[in-house]
């Protein structure tokens, strides 16, 4: 399985070698379509398989653009950068689905932005070319297997250790150095922090990729009792604070905070495939976003 490091490079060169040619003016032409569907039609069968959803409270709302946009093509991603909108509009897809936040707020909050020039770069930028932006957090999360938790179990390759609907895998023994390199090769991570020892032998593994609360972290950990928990983030005041004091009283317990957005990528591609598999014929591509955040 690629990275997503590696998937986003092929599949930007990609695309991008067959613009530059003028081999395809449209790549998604490619493509035979069977059926035209508009955002709305895309967003209510999702919903529709989602235990006790429509939710009356959600941020999984439009953004941008309007439920009868008839679909040309759908891009998933975790954050809607900059980089992403110019693709969307380079492959003439009109959709994007972006897991997390568009407009730097959890509820993407815009009233004290109108006149900010960043905010108008990214808003006008995605009206003035049609396209229309759904994010998609809350439903996939609460369908009845988590939808991020199966993609990220399937980029870490990790799907025979795996129980639906549970956090907990029991991985085949490593030590906690192992199982971080592992993880920066399957997600593409180039560093990550981690609470512990790095000689420690790890088996039992609680995922919990975003960021879920310290609180729901460490009851989970006293419930669970893992060996290591593997997660995108956690205040430093929080988890990590405990996960130190247990090993100064002696309890074998480690913590990797691989990052947000590494995380929950593998929910975005997720997306990409149920679209794959109930719009056939429509033409979807997940491109991996990144991390804003560098290492130096």
């Amino acid at each position: 399985m690629k990275n997503h490091s590696t998937y986003r490079r092929d599949f930007l060169i990609k695309s991008g070698a067959l613009l530059g040619a003028g081999l395809v003016a449209n790549p998604f032409s490619l493509f035979a379509e069977k059926k035209t569907w508009t955002v709305g039609e895309i967003m209510d069968t999702f919903i529709s398989q989602v235990p006790n959803a429509p939710f009356e409270q959600t941020v999984d709302t439009i953004k941008v653009g309007s439920r009868d946009t008839v679909v040309t093509g759908v891009v998933t991603t975790m954050f809607t950068t900059m980089e992403i909108i110019q693709k969307a509009i380079e492959l003439k897809a009109n959709l994007i689905i972006p897991h997390e936040p568009t407009f730097f707020s959890g509820q993407d909050e815009t009233d004290y932005l109108q006149e900010d020039p960043v905010f108008r770069a990214k808003y006008d930028l995605m009206e003035k070319n049609g396209i229309t932006l759904w994010r998609n957090h809350d439903y996939v999360h609460r369908m009845t297997d988590d939808g991020v938790r199966v993609g990220v179990v399937e980029d870490l390759d990790w799907e025979e250790y795996y129980t639906p609907g549970s956090r907990i895998l029991t991985i085949p023994k490593t030590d906690l150095r192992g199982l971080i390199n592992h993880i920066k090769t399957k997600l593409g991570v180039p560093a990550m922090r981690y609470v512990g020892d790095l000689n420690q032998p790890c088996s039992k593994v609680l995922l919990l990729p975003g960021a879920v609360g310290g609180r729901l972290q460490i009851t989970q950990i006293m419930e669970q009792r893992p060996d290591v928990l593997v997660c995108g983030e956690s205040n430093e005041w929080e988890t990590p604070e405990y996960v130190r004091a247990a090993n100064e009283i002696g309890m074998k317990l480690s913590m990797i905070e691989i990052g947000h957005s590494a995380s929950e990528e593998g929910g975005s591609e997720f997306v990409k495939n149920w679209l794959n598999k109930h719009m056939p014929g429509l033409p979807v591509f997940h491109i991996p976003s990144g991390n804003s955040l560098q290492v130096f």
